[in-house]
């Protein structure tokens, strides 16, 4: 009988013991808040220092639902690493706070609430003062963000939001970055660094004449227009035409959202040709050969301009 107590007191001892390292990690305690969560984890130590110098633990702890992606300690000194930064201290507040803002959705969405496709987070880029930067949410294998970062620990509860831990920092997605992450636009990517093109990665996810609107062909508008110039394959369509045509789906210098469309608008792109937006009968795009493209996803925002998703190939 002894021996039972002693085996019994022991397993009890074992159970608090390990409830204790859960809590003291910040795991399995949906009474604290996002921000006394991090704080309590040992692996979110450097993400807890990073938010406490962009001034935002007010906006973790406040009463609300968030979603917060969490890169752990291993993720943030890679960040700081392949940034140039030899500690958290060298990074500017202020772009650390758009930084951890870009891992903070402003409501909660627990693991199997997510889906494929773009969310808003609460982060304000440089390409505009207003329209909060967009996180592409791929579930196809597993949870990845922006193509980079995946969920590595999902559903950590908070009494104002949810949890999940991610593997990277998420950086501030550039035009390029969203086009990559995307595999609806696997064509796109592929024409765009095309060895023959001009450097339209170092454009796309630069500053310079930024920000950038772009109209991106969806796979099938690229099949389509395969199909419509009669050639096997991207590799196929000669040089010169390939160059306008990608360049012809740009505008330089301008971030052009959804709202900024007119009905008769004409557009002036990267190429030098323009074309002209209806929005009678949803938004529309009319090319230099009368051919009509239809606009069928609108504003993702990147951190150097904007995507609207279109499902025919323009021609200048």
């Amino acid at each position: 009988m002894k021996k039972i107590i002693k085996t019994s007191l022991f397993l009890g001892l074992v159970a608090l013991s390990l409830i204790s390292c859960q809590h003291e990690n910040g795991e399995n305690n949906p009474q604290m808040t996002v921000y006394q969560l991090i704080s309590a984890d040992n692996d979110l130590r450097t993400l807890k220092s990073a938010v406490d110098k962009a001034g935002l633990s007010a906006t973790l702890n406040q009463t609300g639902t968030l979603t917060l992606f969490a890169p752990g300690n291993t993720a943030f000194n890679a960040f700081l690493q392949a940034n140039g930064y030899s500690s958290l201290n060298d990074v500017p507040p202020a772009a650390l706070k758009t930084l951890l803002m870009n891992h903070v959705l402003g409501s909660e969405l627990k693991a199997a609430q997510l889906s494929t496709g773009y969310v808003s987070t609460l982060a304000i880029g440089a390409a505009s003062a207003t329209r909060p930067i967009s996180m592409f949410i791929n579930t196809s294998s597993g949870v990845k963000i922006n193509g980079e970062s995946s969920v590595v620990t999902a559903d950590i509860d908070a009494s104002n939001g949810v949890i999940h831990k991610v593997n990277a920092v998420i950086g501030l997605p550039t035009i390029v970055t969203h086009a990559t992450a995307n595999p609806q636009f696997s064509s796109l990517v592929a024409a765009l660094t095309r060895n023959d093109m001009p450097n339209f990665v170092g454009i796309l996810s630069g500053t310079a004449n930024s920000p950038f609107t772009v109209f991106a062909p969806t796979n099938q508008a690229f099949s389509s227009l395969l199909t419509e110039v009669n050639l096997p394959n991207l590799a196929a369509i000669p040089q010169p035409l390939l160059e306008n045509t990608l360049k012809y789906h740009v505008v330089a210098g301008a971030n052009v959202a959804s709202n900024n469309l007119t009905n008769n608008m004409t557009v002036t792109t990267f190429q030098g040709s323009t074309f002209k937006i209806t929005t009678t009968g949803g938004a529309k795009i009319t090319d230099k050969n009368n051919r009509v493209s239809n606009i069928v996803a609108t504003d993702v925002q990147c951190n150097n301009g904007i995507i609207h998703v279109i499902n025919k190939v323009i021609l200048p």
